[in-house]
């Protein structure tokens, strides 16, 4: 059986996402007791660090029965300039399965295509798939499906808004983005999911929530960029999703935030903390999720 990997939420089927759902389903309520990755290791690259993404994914590991091994880029040779493809090699002769955090799409893109065993991008400056599955399964649990929802991204045009536009392009839901001149998503994703869905790109950002079931932003400023934090403060202005904000969504809108958040910049503390937040629901799904997706790929 050829190896599967995960780079890109394309890398799936949306038949496979709904079976995907189910099995994460099955884990988080505790049905599923299985250990398909006994014996089995996952090694975890993490060039970015991180709090849910090594957790998620090194507690999911062991209770899936597997070994998971972290390894910084100081503690590998490629830290010291070893070829991706070196190490995709290497990897594969010693665990089942590898995971990425890391900076270069282009570099998760090299791990996959030498590495002989599933590779799973863990995030990257281009992509972030592993959440927006996650996003997707809270969605799914928290409004019953997103068939005829209206997604709404608020803020910077980064990994987490190219991850939606992906999304948005296979399973066809509606999705609006507002982001300040400067900041939009990659324009090549941008302009193929809007050759396949309804997606639009909004100056207002009052106007990409108005009436949407799903109302999502992230920090203004992420992992590399703190060197642009000031400049990024004066052109994010007006984009804090605030009540105000969701009083004009869908009554029954939820709101999402991949974390970790800055209340008072991207988003209001009295949003994130309040009703409407499914945030902490969307934080534990990366568990389950990730889970399915690894019991999958390495089971």
């Amino acid at each position: 059986m050829p190896k599967r990997d995960f780079v890109q939420i394309s890398d799936i089927t949306a038949a496979e996402v709904g079976e995907l759902f189910q099995l994460a389903a099955a884990m988080k309520s505790g049905q599923y007791r299985e250990r398909p990755l006994e014996g089995k290791t996952l090694a975890m690259i993490f060039a970015k660090s991180s709090t849910r993404t090594r957790v998620s994914f090194e507690v999911g590991t062991y209770q899936l029965g597997g070994h998971p091994i972290f390894l910084s880029s100081q503690d590998m040779q490629l830290g010291r300039g070893e070829s991706i493809e070196d190490t995709a090699k290497v990897l594969s002769r010693y665990v089942e399965g590898i995971m990425i955090r890391t900076f270069s799409h282009t570099d998760v893109e090299q791990l996959a295509h030498h590495a002989a065993i599933p590779v799973v991008n863990g995030l990257t400056d281009l992509l972030h798939p592993c959440q927006v599955l996650s996003d997707l399964f809270t969605v799914s649990e928290a409004l019953g499906g997103w068939d005829g929802k209206v997604i709404a991204w608020v803020g910077d045009g980064n990994n987490m808004a190219n991850s939606w536009l992906n999304a948005a392009a296979l399973f066809g839901f509606e999705l609006r983005l507002s982001c300040p001149r400067g900041y939009e998503p990659n324009r090549d994703i941008f302009e193929r999911a809007k050759a396949k869905t309804t997606v639009t790109m909004f100056e207002d950002p009052e106007e990409a929530v108005r009436d949407a079931h799903v109302v999502n932003t992230d920090v203004w400023a992420s992992m590399g960029q703190e060197a642009d934090a000031e400049t990024r403060m004066l052109a994010f202005r007006g984009f804090t999703v605030d009540p105000d904000f969701m009083k004009l969504a869908a009554p029954d809108a939820i709101f999402l935030h991949c974390l970790p958040a800055h209340r008072g910049e991207e988003v209001a503390g009295a949003v994130i903390d309040g009703p409407q937040s499914r945030v902490w629901d969307q934080a534990e799904n990366r568990l389950h999720v990730q889970k399915a997706l690894i019991a999958t790929l390495m089971g």
